[in-house]
């Protein structure tokens, strides 16, 4: 019952904060699609807290074996770096609740600005880092696939 709750919970939350922004945003502008290798991308975080607020076991709820669906708070100073990671396997969507934050990708040529309010998809494999280049903390809400420890 625990489990139903928070994923009612979660998906109330997420319904909540969708339905006032606009549907996903800040991808790889017009003609700058490219593979990119991300060469001297950093690998650890700086100034960034990163907290889980609930999870659900997937096996449990739809038969995904070793898999939870999390969600996370991350706040990320002015400045602070969520490093380079991997998303083969772990599908996510963050949304901007505030602050502005930049993404560089593996598919991209040039970063891709976030902006508060703005949705976020992560998944078919990318890989990516993020910096805070706004002026204040940026706050992110994460909703991710990610395999159990």
């Amino acid at each position: 019952m625990k489990h139903s709750t928070t994923l009612a919970a979660i998906l109330a939350t997420s319904a909540a904060i969708l339905a006032s922004t606009p549907a996903l945003a800040g991808s790889c502008p017009a003609g700058q699609t490219i593979a990119n290798p991300l060469a001297g991308a950093p690998t650890a975080p700086s100034m960034v807290t990163d907290n889980v607020i609930g999870s659900v076991d997937l096996q449990k709820e739809i038969d995904v074996n070793n898999r939870d669906l999390r969600l996370r708070r991350l706040v990320v100073q002015p400045g602070g770096i969520v490093p380079l990671h991997s998303h083969v396997g772990r599908p996510a969507l963050i949304i901007t609740v505030s602050g502005q934050m930049t993404e560089y990708r593996s598919s991209c040529a040039v970063g891709i600005v976030h902006n508060a309010g703005e949705v976020s998809s992560e998944s078919d494999g990318i890989s990516h880092w993020w910096k805070n280049t706004g002026r204040g903390p940026a706050v992110l809400l994460s909703a991710d696939v990610k395999a159990r420890d």
